[in-house]
């Protein structure tokens, strides 16, 4: 019996494995018939963020890429990952309905990170480059710590507590020039303490804005007025005596400030000449010392100047705005009582003319006669054309525009341009409403290049050029050419991962690469400064130069705060970068040394 039971087993055994030999063998003929794709590992890139002071590892700092299509948060070490999928092309329907293969195009990579957290500057500069291997290589992304600037405001020891509004400016470049900007403003609180924020490295001038008494107690209106002028840290009376404060990244720096209370006196000049309607901003200075803190309004309906200010030696300068824009300027001295009486009377700003000597190589230069220049102040003018109707083919209207630029470091008015041509025929040069002042003159030509700009005697290419009152001065004389030199070249020392194939730069490198090029000409040398973006691949093209000497720089970063027109701030980088001399028709090809953030002045 148990005999005849283990001969039949193995026949039952066979039964059923059968149907199963059968369906793994047409699985195999069917995936042999249709094999599938395999699927790829997703790729990720990796690295840690650090703080670019102390090197140390940030934690729970958000890293994104800019178009924010990638983004992840450090951990307790200041590791990141971001892991992303290959790219794949997907059946689908065209716009006609047709079956067939859509390709999902562009990179599903970031091609550049970024990282913020409260605490750190955000700035645009720290945008990491990404390599085309990136994934294969650990990835540092620094984060610049924000510096503070800190303090207590004391009054006197009998007073109450006042909200104390305080100023900051920061020495910033701009176009090569420092000049003071404001930074921001912030209040003290019940304890007179104050706080300034995200600050970067530079340079600061720290005020307090006057504040006229009016505690209750002791405000009498037809009494003696007193008040606390503006104080300029650490006690200096005007903006160019006050201490500059010079911060490092992360730094925290004590500011203390004591005010002083003064006698208040009443401030009445009338304004002759006034256009009816017209807006005027006042300005006063300090001993002719030009800077904040001080103020005074101005009365439109009475034309009179008006405002408290304590005793001293002021300058009152008035600027209009509108089609009749007037300025004025007037000294006055507040002596231990109110002042009324004096009268200032407004000129109407004037007009500058503009000669063109044009010493051109080439009879026409059929690109640049195509190009148009919009003048900033009126969008509806161009060179091209005024009401439908051409203007003269080869005049300077059609390639050049002038522009003032302040020299001054507070400013209270902006720039001006050359006026607008008044129809097709007016081939005359103005620039119009100038108001009193020192100006740096630019010119901005789609032709050549302006080789001289003068004024009387004064080279305007190193000299600024002084308005006076009514806009009084001596025509601006430009000479223009196009013998200009060509220059090329190669920065040494890239590394071969921020290159394409074959050599060629990576793929959006020339919206993103970091390095720049800086043609700086000599403080006596004729010539033009130019910036050259470079691509990732450390080459950059033939580029026109005007004739002059010039000292080249190549940046791994932009430098907005490289000061070139300063001869003592570009003393550092007398011994890096070339020294070249180019003339007319010349080409010259350059190999530059990287200067790296870390080795600038």
């Amino acid at each position: 019996m148990s005999k005849h039971f283990y001969l039949r087993r193995p026949l039952r055994t066979l039964v059923f494995a059968l149907p199963l030999f059968i369906w793994g063998a047409a699985s195999q003929f069917a995936s042999a018939q249709n094999p599938q794709p395999e699927s790829k590992p997703a790729e990720s890139i990796h690295g840690v963020v650090l703080n670019r002071v102390t090197h140390e590892p940030i934690s729970r700092a958000l890293v994104s890429s800019p178009d924010n299509r990638f983004a992840t948060m450090t951990n307790g070490e200041g590791r990141f990952e971001i892991t992303f999928a290959e790219p794949e092309n997907k059946t689908g329907t065209d716009e006609s309905g047709s079956a067939g293969k859509i390709s999902f195009q562009g990179n599903n990579r970031p091609f550049a990170l970024t990282a913020r957290k409260p605490g750190f500057l955000n700035e645009r500069n720290e945008i990491q480059n990404l390599p085309p291997d990136a994934a294969s290589k650990e990835n540092t992304i620094f984060l610049t710590p924000e510096a503070l600037i800190v303090g207590l405001v004391v009054l006197p020891t009998a007073e109450a507590s006042d909200t104390i509004q305080l100023q900051l400016y920061h020495r910033q470049v701009q176009e090569g020039r420092a000049r003071w900007v404001p930074a921001g403003s912030a209040s003290t609180k019940s304890n007179g303490e104050f706080r300034f924020a995200e600050l970067a490295a530079g340079t600061y001038k720290l005020l307090t804005q006057e504040l006229l008494d009016r505690d209750p107690q002791v405000f009498d209106p037809r009494g003696q007025l007193y008040g606390f002028p503006p104080v300029y840290f650490p006690n200096a009376t005007d903006f160019a005596g006050a201490q500059t404060i010079q911060l490092a990244a992360g730094q925290i720096f004590q500011a203390d400030i004591t005010l002083v209370k003064h006698a208040y006196y009443p401030v009445k000049v009338a304004v002759a000449n006034a256009p009816p309607g017209s807006g005027i901003n006042i300005v006063v200075s300090v001993q002719g010392h030009k800077g904040p803190g001080f103020s005074l309004g101005y009365n439109n309906r009475e034309q009179m100047i008006e405002g408290m200010l304590p005793e001293g030696n002021y300058t009152l300068e008035a600027s209009g705005f509108g089609p009749n824009a007037a300025s004025g300027l007037l000294n006055i001295s507040v002596k231990g009582a109110a002042l009324e009486g004096p009268r200032m009377t407004l000129l109407p700003n004037g007009s500058i003319g503009v000669n063109v000597k044009e010493e051109f190589t080439s009879s026409e230069d059929e690109r640049s006669t195509d190009s148009s220049v919009v003048y900033p102040d009126s969008s509806s003018f161009s060179v091209n054309s005024v009401n439908g109707q051409p203007l003269n083919p080869r005049g300077p209207r059609r390639y050049l525009n002038l522009r003032l630029e302040s020299a001054d470091d507070f400013a209270q008015h902006g720039g001006a341009w050359l006026r607008p041509p008044s129809g097709p025929e007016d081939d005359s040069l103005a620039i119009d409403g100038v108001p009193p002042g020192r100006y740096w003159v630019k010119a901005d030509s789609s032709r050549g290049f302006a080789a001289s700009i003068s004024s009387g005697m004064t080279d305007l290419q190193h000299q600024p050029l002084v308005v006076g009152l009514g806009g009084s001065s001596s025509p601006i004389e430009v000479t223009m050419r196009d013998a200009a030199a060509e220059i090329d070249g190669t920065i040494e020392g890239m590394a071969a991962s921020f290159s394409g194939p074959e050599g060629t730069a990576a793929p959006g490198s020339a919206e993103t690469s970091p390095l720049h090029v800086y043609c700086v000409p000599l403080p006596d040398s004729s010539g033009e400064f130019k910036e050259v973006l470079v691509p990732s691949n450390g080459k950059f093209g033939p580029q026109q130069l005007p004739p002059g000497t010039y000292r080249v720089l190549a940046f791994d970063r932009q430098q907005p705060e490289l000061e070139y027109h300063n001869p003592e701030a570009m003393r550092p980088y007398e011994a890096k970068g070339l020294l070249v001399r180019v003339v007319p028709g010349q080409k010259e090809h350059l190999h530059l040394q990287l200067i790296s953030t870390s080795e600038q002045p």
